[in-house]
């Protein structure tokens, strides 16, 4: 074992802290990585004040993960020393069941391994994240980063770019498509870069008029104003998908009536308190569905690093020092971020 030093949550009610843990020495298939940039995900929060329930403190967030291999055991085959690499959601999974063999570890039907708060298979403890100077993975989850690319711009994509690609890419969005994306906060804008690139027509659904100009900066071909019932009624049958980011209850009808005959729309926000039932004659009269998807697998994941890589395509965001984490905590709360704020961990001071 070795020291390692990061942020902690040591209660719900208590902000993060500086913390001192210990990694594990690399195995024969482990790629030691130093951490540059960890990108701050709404479920860093959710997790560290114990929102969702079944968090063990303490507690150290963080799965947007960018950073450089500094070690790799006597196996590892896919990365050497000073390779540019990125983990994401997971760490491990259990790899014998039908999800796994079919490259879908988000859907470990034993549950996969998180990034942090997962059970460790390793010290029999709980996994800690990305807000710290290192971690050890096995080189199976380990991703290949792009060298030319800005580094902590693609950190949020380990998160939010697969959320958001993975089920545009699962429903077959592309050229002739047109694609609706709700929400215009990490995930959302997010989804309007990635379905553009897909070659999609982009339709931006948000409640704020002051995010019009930016959403088209991003590359939404058209932006409406969802609180205004002429705007949204203007748009009835008219998508072949969408994509609600939203995590807080809200009316799905709403957006279900937007949707051509056959069109889906895929939830990928996780509020904490149910939507209102839907309307079942909105799905039987256009044979309509309504679905979720959850982040990606590790084969799926590198394919949308590559993807990003090619169209140039990284996150927006701000980046803060370590010891800013709580006040952006509490902002983010506000959405006052555009769009992900991610951590300099050459900011991390050891104590």
């Amino acid at each position: 074992m070795s020291k390692a030093v990061g942020y902690a949550a040591k209660a719900a009610d208590q902000e993060l802290e500086y913390f001192e843990f210990e990694r594990r020495e690399p195995t024969a298939d482990d790629v030691e990585i130093e951490i540059l940039y960890c990108g701050v995900c709404h479920s860093d929060l959710h997790q560290a004040r114990n929102e969702w329930g079944g968090t063990v403190f303490p507690c150290v967030p963080g799965h947007e993960i960018v950073g450089r291999v500094t070690a790799v055991g006597s196996k590892v085959s896919k990365f050497k020393v000073g390779d540019h690499v990125g983990v994401g959601c997971m760490v491990d999974s259990c790899r014998t069941c039908h999800s796994c063999s079919e490259g879908h570890e988000q859907y470990c039907e034993n549950g996969f391994v998180g990034t942090y708060n997962g059970a460790d298979k390793h010290s029999g403890g709980v996994t800690f994240g990305g807000y710290s100077n290192r971690i050890v993975v096995t080189q199976d989850f380990v991703l290949k980063v792009a060298q030319d690319q800005d580094l902590a711009g693609v950190a949020p994509l380990l998160c939010a770019g697969i959320t958001t690609y993975s089920p545009l890419r699962h429903w077959g969005v592309g050229p002739g498509h047109k694609v609706g994306v709700v929400g215009l906060g990490g995930l959302g804008h997010m989804a309007v870069k990635i379905a553009k690139a897909m070659g999609a027509e982009v339709t931006l659904f948000t409640h704020s008029p002051s995010k019009v100009e930016d959403a088209k900066r991003l590359g939404a071909d058209q932006v409406v104003i969802s609180s205004d019932p002429e705007q949204m009624k203007a748009c009835n049958n008219s998508l072949d998908f969408i994509i609600n980011t939203v995590a807080a209850p809200h009316q799905l009808d709403d957006y279900m009536t937007l949707l051509r005959l056959n069109g889906t729309m895929t939830l990928v926000g996780l509020p904490s308190e149910p939507h209102p039932t839907p309307n079942i004659g909105n799905f039987i009269f256009k044979r309509r569905s309504l679905a979720g998807s959850l982040i990606g697998g590790i084969a799926e994941t590198q394919e949308m690093l590559d993807f990003c890589a090619q169209h140039n395509i990284t996150a927006d965001i701000e980046l803060i020092a370590m010891d800013e984490i709580n006040d952006a905590f509490e902002r983010m709360l506000q959405s006052d971020v555009k769009y992900r704020f991610v951590i300099d961990m050459a900011t991390l001071a050891v104590n």
